[in-house]
């Protein structure tokens, strides 16, 4: 490393970041102990470390802090944890956080969850009233800090808290199901912090309560932070056994965990034993399992899918690289895969975006990179246009729609007969409109 490289610092992009000219048994090493340790749940789960929730009930029983408890009428379900602590899942009354990368890049991800929430009768409200975590422009660019982070996760889930209000509920009807596995990290790691630290509390208080966000003068605190596949994993057999239209025996499948969700504040992920021994998180691979289809591993699993918040700015060429090389010719050549389903659309969009741009250096690899929810949607009999919205989607689903035995040029040509109908003005909803806020509420009427 050069003496100005070393000015700038190690960490980073730019000028001065340099090749390590590695050889080839060099790069081998060098990733070796990926195989060799990271393939199985190294973590030391002897010892029980600190489980953030217990303070959580202290701090509520010193009158510090709201939390937003999950009831019965929430339907919960229970799962184990990595460190084998008991997570209680609700199935019904969510509010729904939105993901900025679904809303961009992959809209039939939250309209497959809402067809599956549609057919089994649930509560939800779609709000409209969110905003973004802003967790992507704090690991992109590193503006912001853990006050802002802070006061964003405590505005949102103290609109989640009171959103049922104005539709004639008390406090706390609808739990929040946060839907990006970015904000899902990033909201666990801040109510980690906002939990352990007076001093943020404090500060975050005063922002709160400027802004009329506080109930009692207290702030908010759910007593879980839900993903939504972590709500699919739960209903799972119910899907297969309910809704399930096509056999799935014949399909491959093979698996990318999000970051966020499982290395993020790790001790909070689900895992269980019948799910590839454990030494997996369980969601995502555990709808595959449960449709049926052939979920096949591959020795790559581990690695993140090449996004990485601010290499994919400053270092574009590298998240392409490591994407088509690390991910989708892995998973094309040692799992034959039909199709990879993730959990995050950070991830999804990666994989799936730039699957063309390998072409251009003759990397002629393709798979489908879908949800886990826009999979099980296909294999309930949602429409592959209308609501798993596969068009938007860079990577060729066609051969995986038809190896499921739908049509591909029979739902083309139905959606563009949809849309037709659509010029005209008739216009088909998910839902009544009525189950979204209206943005102009008085919140403080709520408080």
């Amino acid at each position: 490393m050069s003496d100005n490289s070393t000015q700038q610092g190690l960490a980073g992009h730019g000028a001065f970041f340099q090749d390590t000219n590695l050889s080839a048994n060099e790069a081998e090493a060098a990733t070796a102990w990926v195989r060799s340790h990271v393939d199985r749940r190294t973590m030391d789960l002897g010892e029980r470390m600190d489980d953030i929730r217990e303070h959580m009930w202290e701090l509520e029983k010193e009158g510090e802090i709201i939390v937003h408890r999950i009831t019965d009428d929430h339907k919960p379900i229970e799962v184990d944890t990595l460190y084998g602590w008991k997570k209680r899942v609700p199935t019904n009354q969510l509010w729904h956080h939105k993901s900025c990368g679904q809303c961009g890049n992959i809209p039939g991800y939250p309209t497959s969850l809402l067809w599956f929430m549609n057919h089994f009768g649930t509560d939800y409200l779609d709000e409209t009233d969110q905003t973004s975590c802003t967790a992507w422009n704090y690991h992109g660019s590193g503006i912001g800090n853990v006050e802002s982070l802070a006061a964003v996760f405590l505005r949102n889930f103290h609109q989640a808290y009171v959103s049922g209000k104005q539709h004639g509920y008390e406090n706390g009807h609808f739990f929040p199901l946060v839907h990006c596995g970015t904000s899902f990290g990033n909201y666990k790691e801040i109510r980690k912090y906002l939990i352990e630290s007076a001093e943020l509390r404090e500060k975050v208080k005063k922002i709160l309560g400027k802004l009329g966000r506080l109930v009692d003068g207290k702030i908010v605190i759910p007593e879980e932070v839900v993903h939504y596949s972590e709500w699919l994993h739960v209903m799972r057999n119910r899907i297969a056994s309910e809704l399930q239209t096509i056999d799935m025996s014949n399909i491959r499948v093979t698996t990318h965990a999000a970051c966020h969700y499982y290395k993020m504040v790790a001790e909070d992920a689900i895992y269980d034993n019948s799910i590839l021994g454990g030494n997996r998180t369980a969601v995502g691979t555990s709808v595959a399992q449960a449709l049926g289809a052939q979920v096949i591993d591959y020795s790559t699993w581990y690695d993140c899918c090449g996004f990485g918040f601010r290499h994919i700015i400053s270092e574009r060429e590298f998240t392409r690289s490591f994407t088509m090389n690390r991910k989708i010719k892995v998973a094309r050549e040692e799992a034959n895969a039909d199709v990879m389903i993730g959990i995050d659309t950070g991830c999804i969009t990666t994989m799936d975006k730039n699957q063309w741009i390998g072409k251009a250096h003759d990397m002629n690899y393709s798979i489908p990179i879908i949800a886990d929810v826009q999979l099980a949607a296909l294999a309930c009999g949602a429409d592959p246009f209308k609501i798993v919205q596969l068009q938007w989607h860079a990577s060729p689903c066609e051969d995986l729609v038809e190896k499921m035995g739908i049509s591909w040029d029979k739902a083309k040509a139905d959606f563009q007969e949809y849309l037709k109908q659509v010029e005209q003005g008739n216009v088909e909803y998910l839902y009544n409109p009525e189950l979204a806020t209206n943005q102009h509420i008085n919140m403080k009427a709520g408080a």
